[in-house]
């Protein structure tokens, strides 16, 4: 046997080959339209999802081109496996495979993507929720640990009331002036002393609004985390949940305008712009001179309690603000694109129910370069099977057949109408 020659073997898998490959082709063709139906019908369902309007025109829409995709699937792949495995060139074979890559990246972005938001789209949808709500809480959260920290600020109040408050205590009994009684430098501290006051009462005010608002926040936040869990159509609570939404905004902009810190930095700086001298009651120039220098002192102490309290409103309210934060309701196509990385098993299924046929196309193209493979150098007599020598037996047959019925002729043959030649016999010479 030469090298070239295929052996036997050989050309019993090429045949065995081909036998399997003609019967797959006899399935094939209606597998392929049940997987190009299937993706039309999930691509109808994100079709519908998109649209607005629910009328009859919306469903015809969807209808149309969920019909348009399944027989562009339909007709690509089948292009694909009758064209692909029959290419014999490396060049026509890679420009195939680029025509079917760019047709799999188009049936990705008009069908699979669809069919994700059908397989997971209320799924995404609720993720979008639970994560929004998320985001609420920490704004929430953040305005009011700020609005906490400017309550705080009254404890710096009192702690300089209070301080005030032993000064004039002081100079009652003439610790400060040397004059006993209440005096001038008695009722400039007193006045600051007041002024505190006011100033820790309103403070100590707003802090009930403060829980108040808080509470009903995290109530709103409540009723938000069961929204996102409930069951029924996502679409139905994606509206409550807005609702709830433009309260939850409410309560943190309120937090946020019950922070005192601005109030307790603009007193701060009133405290000592504004004060109010007396006037100096001493009996004698001396004792006059004396108030005067203790009312200079005590001025210089309210500026260093006016810089302390200053200081720590300051710090109060270079504390970052909480987030902006609003809720943007998502179609169930959007909530799959924005959160694909959390359905990965529904965008796999998604696009392996479209893109499955080239698996199938390259199947089908290692199969048949095999079979060729095996029938290189093999000549008409090797590959002829039995049944191919059966039909040529009878072929020839049916030939020789033909050929017995056609009727004998000694005479070559003339044109009709035409008289036979003569044929003149020679005499025979003695």
């Amino acid at each position: 046997m030469s090298p070239t020659e295929p052996r036997p073997a050989d050309l019993r898998a090429a045949r065995d080959l081909e036998s399997h490959v003609s019967w797959l082709d006899s399935f094939t063709g209606t597998a392929l339209g049940v997987l190009a139906v299937a993706s039309g019908i999930y691509t109808y369902l994100g079709v519908s999802s998109l649209l607005d309007d629910s009328g009859a025109m919306s469903a015809f829409a969807a209808i149309a081109y969920s019909v348009a995709v399944s027989v562009g699937i339909f007709v690509f792949w089948s292009y694909m496996l009758r064209l692909f495995p029959a290419m014999r060139s490396a060049r026509a074979r890679a420009g195939l495979m680029g025509a079917m890559g760019l047709g799999s990246l188009a049936i990705v972005a008009m069908s699979s993507w669809l069919n994700a938001a059908a397989l997971a789209g209320s799924a995404a949808v609720e993720q979008h929720l639970a994560n929004t709500v998320q985001d609420y809480q920490q704004t929430l959260e953040r305005a009011h640990e700020i609005a906490v920290s400017a309550q705080a600020l009254e404890q710096d109040v009192a702690r300089v009331r209070q301080s005030f408050e032993d000064l004039s205590a002081q100079e009652a009994e003439g610790g400060l002036s040397g004059l006993a009684g209440r005096g001038s430098v008695y009722s400039l501290l007193r006045q600051k002393a007041t002024e505190l006051a006011a100033l820790e009462a309103q403070i100590a005010a707003q802090a009930p609004q403060v829980a108040a608002a808080f509470d009903e926040g995290n109530a709103i936040l409540s009723r938000m985390r069961a929204l996102t869990v409930e069951p029924g159509p996502v679409e139905t609570r994606s509206v409550e949940f807005s609702e709830q939404a433009v309260r939850l905004a409410g309560i943190v902009t309120e937090l946020r305008q019950l922070s005192v810190a601005p109030l307790v930095q603009r007193a701060a700086q009133d405290l000592a712009a504004s004060a109010v001298l007396p006037e100096l009651d001493g009996r004698t120039a001396a004792n006059r001179g004396d108030q005067l220098a203790t009312i200079e002192a005590v001025l210089e102490v309210v500026a260093q309690r006016a810089a302390t309290l200053e200081a720590a409103a300051d710090a109060v309210i270079a504390i970052p603000p909480p987030p902006e934060t609003r809720y943007t309701p998502v179609s169930a196509a959007d909530a799959v694109i924005l959160y694909a990385s959390s359905f990965v098993p529904s965008w796999a299924g998604a696009i392996a129910i479209d893109l499955l046929p080239g698996v199938l196309v390259l199947i089908l193209a290692i199969t048949q370069g095999a079979i060729r493979a095996s029938r290189e150098g093999a000549g008409t007599a090797d590959t002829l099977t039995l049944a191919e020598l059966r039909a040529a037996l009878a072929a020839l047959r049916e030939v020789e057949i033909a050929s017995d019925r056609l009727p004998q002729h000694s005479e070559p043959p003339h044109a009709p109408g035409e008289e036979a030649p003569r044929v003149t016999p020679v005499p025979r010479r003695g």
